[in-house]
């Protein structure tokens, strides 16, 4: 890897802007797309005749991909480039999405639209968030609020498109359009220009072709993490908050169905996104309870994804930010698997929708104990590291005193 210069003003402005603007599209054109996919949910349900948990599989092998697939895109990101690895993941992306348009069973759809799809977002996810905790510092929490933003402002938009290109075109023929969409995932690509050489001092990696992925796995991968107990707590926050993030996007148009709300309306709420207070919408059984009750979720939401990833550096710190991410992916990933299958199981025993959005709740509630568990874990380690302060700056007191 060549080092190159850079501006000075690079982190925290100038070229960095353009990376919080591609991370803002990826974000969109990835989980976005994920949160969005509610609305082919139910033509696929429809069309293939099967169980809701049997259905729910296809968003949760991709977001259960997406998790398990990062620490190795961030290895490839070490080796390849984060630009060469985003675009490569593009392609994956959009070929994946267009074979599914042809799949003629639940289980190519899994491999398809659910793995490979999933395996693209990885690699295009990952690169660009590591790469935008690179280029910020100060602004940090900002970016990543503006970036993490993309994914509810396309699920804004995705949501009345797709209902609008499956009723012209039918879902196969969304998916289509949907490929040809995620091409611009390559272009988010692009504009990836690397900062590694002012931000890092790795040395380089291509003098020793034969053995350069293995050295950087090890050294891009850091497992010290797995004995890290703040990072360990706040990684069971991440897999008890994924089994409550993505059911309630995926099942609330079947709910407002089920509910006898016209198609258009039912897409009126989706739009407004997600749901915060999970625990009371199976009490919504009117239009306009269901729009607070999705209008509340999206603010929740969208607070909870625009912190979580900001914390992650102040828990293991931004030296550690790449290896961190992969495994906070990696160890959410069990959430993001077994979240929307769980949900239809419920739904499926219970006969009711509303069973879904009580296990989310019930999940995100857990995460939030973990996090209090966190904080109390840090007012320990700075009280302890105040103490030894004071009792440091004792010590040289005595000793001043006594040599006097």
């Amino acid at each position: 890897i060549r080092r190159q210069a850079v501006s000075p003003a690079a982190p925290d402005g100038g070229y960095a802007w353009f990376i919080l603007a591609s991370c803002f599209l990826v974000f969109g054109l990835t989980f976005g797309v994920i949160k969005s996919f509610g609305v082919f949910y139910v033509e696929i349900h429809q069309y293939f005749q099967t169980s809701a948990a049997g259905t729910s599989w296809i968003t949760s092998i991709a977001v259960a991909t997406v998790h398990i697939i990062a620490p190795l895109a961030s290895a490839l990101s070490a080796r390849f480039s984060h630009r060469s690895v985003v675009m490569a993941g593009g392609l994956m992306c959009s070929a994946a999405v267009v074979f599914g348009a042809f799949a003629r069973n639940l289980t190519q759809l899994y491999i398809t639209v659910g793995f490979l799809n999933g395996f693209g977002y990885a690699l295009t996810w990952t690169p660009t968030v590591t790469m935008l905790g690179l280029y910020f510092d100060k602004k940090r929490p900002v970016a990543n609020a503006l970036a993490s933003s993309g994914e509810c402002i396309f699920t804004f938009v995705l949501t009345p498109l797709f209902q609008l290109l499956i009723g012209c075109f039918s879902w196969r023929g969304a998916l289509l359009i949907l490929g040809g969409l995620q091409l611009n995932l390559c272009v988010c690509g692009i504009l990836l220009r690397p900062l590694k050489a002012t931000r890092d001092s790795k040395p380089d990696m291509s003098e020793k072709p034969e053995t350069g992925l293995r050295t950087s796995v090890l050294h891009y991968v850091d497992y010290t993490l797995i004995t890290h107990a703040p990072f360990m707590v706040y990684s069971m926050f991440g897999v008890f908050a994924a089994l409550g993030f993505f059911a309630p996007s995926l099942f609330l148009v079947p709910y407002a169905r089920s509910k006898g709300m016209e198609e258009y309306r039912q897409l009126a709420v989706t739009v407004m996104l997600l749901g915060a207070i999970l625990l009371l919408c199976p009490l919504a059984s009117t239009f306009s309870e269901l729009v607070a009750f999705s209008a509340a979720h999206g603010l929740v939401f969208g607070a909870t994804v625009a912190v979580h990833i900001t914390v992650l550096p102040e828990v293991v710190g931004v030296h550690r930010l790449g290896s961190a991410l992969g495994f906070f992916m990696l160890m959410r990933s069990s959430g993001g698997l077994l979240g929307p299958p769980i949900a239809g199981f419920f739904i499926d025993t219970m006969e009711s929708y509303g069973a879904g959005f009580l296990l989310s709740g019930a999940a995100l509630i857990i995460s939030a104990l973990f996090l209090l568990i966190l904080h109390q874990m840090n007012r320990r380690s700075r009280s302890t590291a105040a103490e030894r302060h004071d009792s440091l700056k004792q010590t040289n007191e005595n000793y001043i005193y006594g040599s006097t």
